[in-house]
């Protein structure tokens, strides 16, 4: 970051793809930006640029006179400026030097070699990058001078990894515990720490060679002392020089990244099109025209003639070139966001020295966009004077019109909401005069760290909600838009809402969402509706599409990620050996004190209003579930603010000095397993005692974060006084620590134990009599109120730095991590492990929304399987890589009878139709009988069930008890197998009308 903020970037070009770099690397943050460019603001631009306004062209401004402001208000901390000098083949270029990277668009290929010249030899060298986009055609080439060295080329955080033992040998063999892979290559180097017996080897970084995936030598360990117990490594990043030639000697022999290996060629044959491009540029000082044979023929001819000068060449794509000579003048919004993007974190990369740089090139095509529209009439493809032009000349009226007519429903407005609103104001996606409309729903409001990657959101837009904030926007880059925004989750309690009449009027669906779950709500419904789905997620510098198509794809349901690994139980409570440990720990304790006991207590006192009924059966011997725990926060409920204090200084003293003296006292620092071995060794860490010392920023930190939070639930007023350190010292003056004593508890080991219901634990006699006790005591004393017996539960939110949450969670991990001798994490580390939070930014969250779009013009357009494609990428290393999406599966029942996940059978039922008549139905329909009808877990019909052949009498009315608004049930159907002894056999779902006409009953 400190890098960042320290460089300066020249941008030349402000088109389509000149704009998506410069959003990009002002969000990141980099000092300062000077935006290049020489031309006026057209018509045309307003398909491209979204921030060039109408009202920009009517005034002829200079584009980069209308886009200075509105990037500079991206991000406030940098420093926005712009040219409009003429930058050609006659300039002198020394006014280049004070820039540490070097971006050219839409500049002419002899230009960019003599800026490329310039910035390379220039001492220090200057970071050159030269992007184009033409048509269905990207290009996006590096040079950062032939040494430039990369601290850290892949980005990830390294893990540490626990040891099983060391050998005493020549060379000396590390396993890993539990054989878990580590993952290293040999060559790298790993430190150690915290090895009983082998010290020698702690804090020194060592050479590795890998043996197996989890074992490797180090070097010889002979003449060290033995190894007995613990200790871990963590590989040692180390710096890696990338060596660049300059644009000139790259031309014949490119290095090129291959992103779709279905075509290994493509990179290659798009190299010599474009080449050719610019040498039609050259002699004709135009670009070919749209539709124009004769141009694309002499495209043709100048690309065989480059072709021949290429050192490594592939077979010319004839079709390739047709297609970049009709499309050439043309611009394709979502292509440019993908590929700027890319370009974008090759920016950062060239200013920070972080992650691995693009080796030299990267070309992407999207003839699959186009190949099917060659035989569509020229003039389909000719300017109308519209906004549209550029997306026209790639695809033509009549797909325009489609994009017009589409209603899209868009689940999500974060960062890659934003970014898809902006593709699909570029694209005319949803236009009011043509009956589209993008409907958006999100729940959330805008927070301060949404600012630097969801561009749409501004300071003054903080605690707005995000879809009707981004809807706003949106009318600002295409006033033609229908956007109806709504505030609502997508999940079965707003089911009557987005209901099957609703996903029935939409054309496609579009999730901008940031879990697993609610994606695949959704895509159970748009499955059940026929509904094309295009999903996106990133992960920091990661990115992943997938296209969903009807009746042509698997469904996102048809894959499951691996669970995320648990962190087991009696970890959490007793033996943590890691910062995630420590951190999940404070995030439970949260939870649990300030949300779940609370809200426990608000509903037992709205299940049993009144205090001596509750008395009155505890005292008959009845068990009320939660009563002991809610009498307990009952009795000691806090009152004023000295009390809250109090509670803070008492938790402090039970979680970080007692728990540890606990722990030694039930397990000494000498106790051995059954097998002879330690039981403190790694990763068990034995814990040390804390003296607390209100001194200690830390120790200061949680107890006035616990009793602003205590206060909080309770209601309990304080004053910015209270808080202080001298006012805290004379409260914490008055409060008695308790003597402790040792408990012979027995205390979980078991790493499978899962966590026990304190709820529903049975009470011993002496609970239910202190609970008695405490609940006589606080009606004899008045302190059963109606407002006493009313608290107010915290909901968990990261984002607000004067709620306290954050306070309490960073004092409470890092104090524990001091207990158990773990390096702690700062705040902003603390913050994204406790919310969970999921690393978005900019140049990632650009290339998915870009790459979803050039997949909804092909749904749109309705598109032969082969032409769809998925994409992963990781823009730090960086590798592309795109793919066919998975195709749907036929499943065979028997007879030739098929099957797919996009199948489903139905049956008109009425008021008086029996289970009898849904079986015989089946059977009449789709010649198989059913043996088997479940709904949901409910199973209708299970011939061996008792009583269940009784059933067939009953009216499918009756057995199912259908809610007010549903016109249909989905029933789960298992059919006779071939053979006796065979499971049944498993069919489509069979969706049960409840009235002849599907109406609701």
């Amino acid at each position: 970051m400190h890098q960042m903020a320290q460089s300066s970037v020249f941008l030349s070009g402000m088109g389509g793809l000149g704009i998506e770099i410069a959003k990009n690397i002002v969000l990141a943050g980099v000092k300062a930006v000077t935006l290049h460019d020489t031309k006026r603001c057209e018509t045309w631009d307003l398909g491209s640029n979204f921030f060039i306004h109408n009202e920009d062209v009517l005034s002829q401004k200079t584009r980069v006179e209308a886009v200075c402001p509105r990037v500079a208000e991206l991000n406030p901390y940098v420093h926005v400026d712009v040219s409009s000098e003429a930058l050609d083949d006659n300039n002198d270029l020394s006014v280049l030097g004070k820039y540490q990277c070097v971006i050219l668009t839409e500049a002419r290929l002899s230009l960019q070699k003599r800026v490329n010249d310039f910035c390379h030899f220039h001492q220090p060298p200057i970071r050159f990058i030269g992007c184009d986009a033409y048509g269905i055609c990207v290009r996006v080439f590096c040079d950062f001078g032939e040494e430039f060295e990369v601290s850290d080329p892949t980005g990830e955080e390294p893990k540490e990894i626990f040891i099983q033992s060391i050998t005493q040998d020549n060379p000396g063999v590390v396993t890993c515990m539990d054989n878990q892979p580590h993952g290293l290559q040999t060559g790298q180097s790993v430190i150690f720490r915290e090895v009983n017996g082998m010290v020698e080897v702690n804090g020194t970084a060592r050479p590795i060679a890998v043996l197996s995936p989890h074992s490797f030598q180090i070097g010889d360990t002979s003449q060290l002392q033995p190894y007995q117990h613990g200790g871990f490594f963590v590989l040692v990043k180390t710096p890696k020089t990338y060596i660049f030639e300059t644009l000139e000697r790259q031309l014949c022999d490119p290095h090129v990244l291959t992103p779709d290996f279905s075509k290994p060629e493509a990179p290659l044959q798009i190299h010599a099109a474009m080449l050719a491009l610019d040498g039609f540029q050259e002699q004709h000082s135009r670009l070919p025209n749209t539709g124009c044979s004769q141009d694309a023929e002499v495209l043709l001819k100048l690309t065989e003639e480059v072709n021949e000068t290429l050192k490594n060449k592939a077979s010319v794509n004839v079709e390739l070139v047709r297609c970049l000579s009709r499309t050439a003048r043309g611009t394709l919004p979502p292509l440019a966001a993908a590929v700027g993007g890319l370009a974008s974190q090759e920016v950062l990369k060239a200013i920070t020295g972080k992650f691995a740089p693009l080796q030299q090139w990267f070309y992407l095509d999207a003839v699959e966009v186009v190949r099917p529209l060659q035989s569509v009439a020229a003039d389909e493809f000719f300017p109308r004077g519209d906004r549209y032009d550029g997306l026209r000349a790639c695809i033509g009226e009549s797909m325009c019109v489609e994009l017009h007519k589409l209603r899209v429903f868009m689940v999500g407005c974060g960062a890659i909401g934003c970014e898809m609103l902006k593709n699909f104001a570029l694209l005319g996606v949803g236009l009011a005069s043509s009956s589209g409309e993008v409907c958006v729903t999100d729940p959330d409001l805008i927070e301060k760290s949404n600012l630097n990657r969801q561009f749409l959101f501004r300071p003054h837009h903080i605690q707005k909600p995000k879809s009707t904030t981004a809807a706003e926007a949106t009318f600002e880059i295409n006033p033609d838009l229908q956007v109806d925004a709504h505030l609502n989750k997508v999940c079965p309690a707003t089911e009557s809402l987005y209901n099957d009449s609703f996903f029935s009027r939409m054309n496609l669906v579009v999730t901008a969402l940031d879990n697993v779950e609610a994606r695949r709500y959704v895509d159970s419904r748009c499955l059940s509706n026929q509904r094309p789905l295009l999903d996106s997620g990133t992960m920091g510098t990661k990115g992943h599409t997938e296209i969903i198509v009807p009746n042509l794809t698997e469904s996102y349901n048809s894959h499951r990620d691996p669970p995320e690994e648990e962190i087991p139980f009696c970890t959490l409570k007793s033996f943590p050996s890691v910062i995630e440990h420590t951190i999940q720990w404070a995030r439970d304790k949260f939870e649990n004190l300030f949300a779940h006991k609370p809200s426990m207590y608000n509903s037992f006192w709205q299940t049993h209003p009144s205090v001596e009924v509750v008395l009155e059966r505890m005292q008959m011997g009845e068990s009320l579930e939660g009563s002991f725990q809610v009498i307990k926060l009952l009795s000691k409920r806090p009152s004023c603010w000295d009390q809250c204090i109090a509670i803070g200084r008492l938790k402090f003293e039970k979680y970080f000095k007692r728990k540890a003296l606990q722990l030694l006292h039930s397990f000494p620092l000498d106790t051995r397993l059954k097998d002879g071995s330690l039981f403190w060794q790694s990763p068990k860490r034995p814990p040390a005692p804390i003296d607390f010392d209100l001194k200690d920023s830390l120790h200061f930190s949680f107890i006035v974060s616990t009793a602003q939070l205590f206060a909080g639930i309770y209601n309990i007023p304080y004053s910015p006084k209270d808080i202080t350190e001298e006012e805290v010292t004379r409260l914490l003056s008055d409060v008695k620590i308790p003597e402790y004593r040792p408990s012979e508890k027995c205390i979980e080991t078991d790493e499978t134990a899962k966590k026990p219901d304190s709820v529903k634990l049975p009470l011993s006699s002496e609970e239910e009599r202190e609970a008695i006790a405490q609940l006589e005591h606080a009606i004899a004393t008045n302190n059963v109120a109606a407002e006493r017996l009313q608290v107010s539960p915290l909901q968990f939110e990261k984002d607000d730095d004067r709620n306290g949450h954050m306070d309490f969670i960073t004092a409470a991990s890092a104090l524990r991590a001091k207990m158990y001798a773990i390096e702690p994490a700062d705040r902003l580390k603390t913050k994204r492990i406790a919310g969970k939070i999921i690393p978005a930014i900019a140049t990632a969250t650009a290339a998915v929304a870009g790459l979803v779009a050039l997949e909804l013009v092909k749904v749109v357009g309705g598109y032969e399987f082969e032409l769809f494609k998925n994409c992963f990428f990781n823009l730090a290393i960086p590798v592309v890589v795109l793919t066919e999406p998975a195709p749907v599966k036929q499943s065979l029942i028997r007879d030739n009878i098929y099957f797919s996940i996009w199948d489903y059978w139905s049956v008109f039922g009425h008021e008086d139709f029996t289970l009898s008549d849904f079986m015989n139905a089946v059977k009449e329909k789709y010649g198989i009988e059913p043996t088997m009808v479940v709904h949901g877990v409910k199973m209708l019909y299970v011939p061996v069930m008792p009583g269940h052949s009784k059933r067939l009498k009953l009216t499918m009315q009756k057995l199912i008890k259908p809610s007010g608004h549903r016109r249909y049930v989905d029933l789960t159907v298992s059919f006779p197998p071939e053979a006796d002894g065979d499971d049944d056999l498993a069919g489509p779902p069979v969706r049960y009308f409840f009235s002849h006409n599907g109406e609701t009953p």
